[in-house]
C-alpha cells in the first residue's frame, strides 16, 4: 500500500513526515475529490496548509487575527552560484527566543494580574516564530478570553520598553541577545565568498534592533546596517497618535518578509530564486522561505520538528558551518 500523497511544485510526503492528511481546508473552500482538488494537507502546527491539484499547489497561511491568505507554491531548487543568504534572526542568528517569549510570558501575566503565571511547555509553539499579535492573541483566547488584543499589546509594549532599556544601561536580563555559535566566521566567510546577505525577522523594528546592535558589539562587526546588504523587520506599531506600518498581519509565514528582502532589498529578480537560501529554526520561517520561493534550509534548535515542518526543508543543519559545505 503506497502512503504516500504527492503535491506538485511541493513534494512527495508520507504519512511520518510531518505533515497531517485532512479531508478539506480548515475554511471548506477545498475538498478532496471536489474542483479537481486530490490532497489537502496541513503542517503539525496547523498554521499552513497545502491543497494539490493535478499539476499546482495552494497554500492556505491561516491568520490568528482574521486576515488568512491562499498563494500558490512556486517549485524550488539549490542552484550555484549562490547569490544570496537571507537569515532569520531570533534562534538563527541570536539567541534570545526565551527573553521574548518570557515578554509574552508577562504580558499574559499582567492581563490576569498574576505575577505567578508562567507559560506551559504546550504552549512554546505557538508564542514564537510569528507575529507578535499572534502570540498575544493564542494567550488571550486560552488563557484570558475576556480579554482584548489591544489590552495584551499595550501591556507587552510596556514590558518591553522597559526591559531594553534596563538592558541598555547595564541593568536588564543577562545574556538576553547572544550571537548564534560559529555566526561571526559564518558572516565573514559569505563576504568573502562576494554572497550577499539578508535579515529577515518577524519582528519589530524596536525590538528587533537592539538584538542586532548587541549581537555585532559582542562579535566586534561594527555597524550592522553597513555589514548586511538588507535587513526587513516587522516595522512600527501602530499606536494611539502614531503612525505604524506594515508588518503584523503579513509576518512569517507569509511570504512577503523574506520576498521584500530579496527582490526589493537585494534586487534579485524572482526568476534568480534559485540562487538564494534562507535560513530559518521555525517551522513558519520555513514555510514563509518556501512561499517566497527560496531554498529553505532549517537550522535546529527551533521549533521545526514540532511544527511539522522539517518535511519542508531541503536540508536541516546543526551548525552553520554545516550550512557552510551546501553552498
Amino acid at each position: 500500500m503506497n502512503n504516500t500523497v504527492h503535491f506538485p511544485n511541493l513534494g512527495s510526503f508520507s504519512a511520518d513526515s510531518g505533515l497531517v492528511l485532512r479531508d478539506r481546508c480548515s475554511d471548506s473552500v477545498f475538498a478532496v475529490g471536489a474542483d479537481g482538488v486530490q490532497a489537502v494537507a496541513a503542517t503539525g502546527d496547523g498554521k499552513v496548509e497545502f491543497v494539490g491539484f493535478a499539476r499546482h499547489t495552494l497554500a492556505y497561511v491561516k491568520s490568528a487575527m482574521g486576515y488568512p491568505a491562499y498563494y500558490p507554491v512556486h517549485p524550488v531548487a539549490l542552484r550555484k552560484p549562490v547569490k544570496a543568504v537571507l537569515m532569520d534572526l531570533d534562534g538563527t542568528s541570536v539567541r534570545s527566543e526565551a527573553f521574548w517569549i518570557w515578554m509574552i510570558q508577562r504580558s499574559t501575566a499582567s492581563l490576569l494580574d498574576n505575577p505567578k503565571f508562567e507559560l506551559e511547555e504546550a504552549d512554546l509553539p505557538y508564542v514564537s516564530g510569528h507575529s507578535v499579535s499572534e502570540h498575544l492573541q493564542y494567550c488571550v483566547r486560552k488563557y484570558c478570553p475576556d480579554k482584548t488584543i489591544e489590552e495584551a499589546r499595550r501591556y507587552y509594549f510596556e514590558h518591553t520598553h522597559r526591559e531594553l532599556k534596563e538592558i541598555a544601561e547595564g541593568r536588564g536580563r543577562a545574556n538576553a541577545f547572544q550571537p548564534a555559535p560559529g555566526l561571526k566566521p559564518f558572516l565573514l566567510e559569505l563576504k568573502r565568498r562576494g554572497i550577499r546577505i539578508g535579515l529577515v525577522t518577524s519582528g519589530l523594528y524596536e525590538k528587533a534592533w537592539p538584538e542586532i546592535i548587541s549581537a555585532f558589539r559582542t562579535l566586534d562587526l561594527g555597524d550592522p546596517a553597513q555589514f548586511y546588504d538588507a535587513i526587513i523587520t516587522a516595522g512600527f506599531p501602530l499606536r494611539a497618535g502614531e503612525p505604524g506600518t506594515l508588518g503584523e498581519l503579513s509576518p512569517k509565514p507569509h511570504p512577503w518578509l523574506y520576498a521584500e528582502t530579496c527582490r526589493v532589498g537585494l534586487g534579485i529578480p524572482f526568476e534568480e530564486r534559485h540562487h538564494v537560501v534562507g535560513i530559518e529554526d521555525s517551522g513558519a520561517g520555513i514555510c514563509s522561505i518556501r512561499l517566497a520561493g527560496y531554498t529553505p534550509i532549517g537550522f535546529a534548535g527551533g521549533n521545526i520538528p514540532e511544527s511539522g515542518t522539517r518535511c519542508l526543508c531541503s536540508a536541516y543543519c546543526e551548525f552553520l558551518e554545516q550550512v557552510l559545505a551546501l553552498l
